[in-house]
This record gives C-alpha cells, structure tokens and sequence, in this order.
C-alpha cells in the first residue's frame, strides 16, 4: 500500500511540472510582441493593405517628423517650380533635405513659399489628410515639432499609401544619403542600405512623439511604429515586425 501512495505522489508530481512547463511555453509563444515592442501603437500591413497585427492602431498619438511626409505632397501638389531658389537651396533640395535629414528649417521654409503662404500650405494638409479619409489626423506645423500634430496608425497607412506615387519622396526614401551643394547629408533611418530600399521612410522623435517611424517596404509592406520608448528602439521595433508577420 505504502508503494501505492509513493508512485502516485510521484507520478502527481510529474504531471504538475509538465503542467507548469507547458504554461510557461505558451506564454512565450502567445507574446512575443509584448517583448518586443515598446511602442504603444503599432501596425504592419500587407501589399494589399490588409492588416497583418496591430496594437491600438486607432489610438491618437503626436507623430514628429512623419508630418514631413505631408508636407512633401501638398508642396509638390501644388507644381511649384521646384527649382526655384529659396534661400540657398532649390525647393527640390529643400524637399529632400526635410525628408531626408528630417530638416526641420526646411519644412518650415517650404510653406513659408507655399502659394498663399504657411497658413494655407498647413491648411492644404488637413485638406489632403481629410481627402485620404484620415478622420483622426490635424496638422498644425509643417514639421512636427509641435506635439499638436496628431494621427493614428490607422490614419498613417493612408498617408504611407499615398506617398508612395511620389518620386521625389521615393528617392528620399531609398537612398542612404544625398548630396547636396558638395555636403553629403544621411539619411535618419539607418535601415537603408543596398538590400534594404524603401518606397516610403520618415522617421520622428520628439518628447511628447516618443521614437517614431513609419516605412514601406519595397514589396509595399507597411510598418509604423508610434511612441516608442527612444530613437534607438523605433529600428529594431519595425525590424522585429516586418519580419514576424507575413
């Protein structure tokens, strides 16, 4: 009887540790994106621009530099000569030095020339963002310094989608660096190189932004990362996501 009760309290203690084990592996399995992403809002997308995975992709953050994006269009919608000189650069240059370098003077300068003035260049984003159905985004500057520049994940795969069928956007985005006026000036995302070529890239950070970035691949896969913990985590972020979800 004595054996009885000893191999069944063996066998119980057997079956308890394979029961812990087995809940300490589907932990692991079911989050791996909790270990991985600090940012509080997040999203991949397809080539057809399904939803892969996402993170509170309709929560509204401040977005940095990712504004720049927009400025681009408008200013480009608007057929402006760009090679009108502006200061010291042409408004192509101007074009790239904000989207490249994330120039904030750029940016700013940009709507400065804007037919009509700042004013109607911030209010030609908001018209644009409305047309591409972004119902949570506003533009209030035309950089992204102000913390008042609000989108969503959601809004912003718009935006990416739509930045796509500009050239000079494209070649911001695909190239490591420009050179301009004998100054080479590099790019802010560090993923760009001869394998890694992106349609769409801008990077932001700001305090109120946190680490943001937003991508899309040459396969037409979008990623954006929003309110990531620094600069630092944003790449490994949107790393880690275009290659977990296909």
């Amino acid at each position: 009887m004595k054996k009885i009760i000893f191999f069944l309290c063996l066998a119980s203690l057997f079956w308890i540790g394979v029961a812990e084990a087995t809940k300490k592996e589907t932990k692991k399995i079911s989050q791996p994106a909790k270990k991985k992403i600090t940012a509080t809002s997040w999203v991949v997308v397809d080539e057809f621009g399904k939803v892969l995975k996402g993170q509170d992709i309709n929560d509204t953050h401040s977005i940095a530099s990712i504004t720049k994006l927009m400025t681009a269009m408008v200013i480009l919608d608007a057929n402006q000569n760009l090679d009108e000189q502006l200061e010291n650069y042409t408004r192509r240059q101007h074009i790239l030095l904000s989207l490249v370098r994330s120039d904030n003077y750029s940016s700013n300068l940009l709507c400065d020339y804007f037919i009509g003035g700042y004013d109607d260049c911030i209010k030609a984003m908001n018209v644009k963002a409305s047309k591409l159905g972004m119902k949570d985004t506003i533009f209030v500057d035309a950089s992204g310094l102000d913390e008042h520049n609000l989108s969503t994940a959601s809004d912003l795969i718009k935006m990416v989608q739509a930045a796509q069928f500009y050239p000079l956007i494209v070649q911001s985005s695909s190239n490591r660096a420009v050179k301009i006026k004998g100054i080479v000036y590099r790019n802010t995302n560090p993923l760009i190189n001869k394998k890694n070529k992106f349609l769409v890239s801008k990077t932001g950070w700001t305090r109120a932004a946190g680490g943001c970035l937003a991508i899309m691949t040459e396969k037409k896969k979008i990623a954006i990362v929003l309110n990531s913990r620094s600069v630092k985590t944003r790449i490994p972020e949107i790393q880690y996501l275009v290659k977990s979800y296909n």
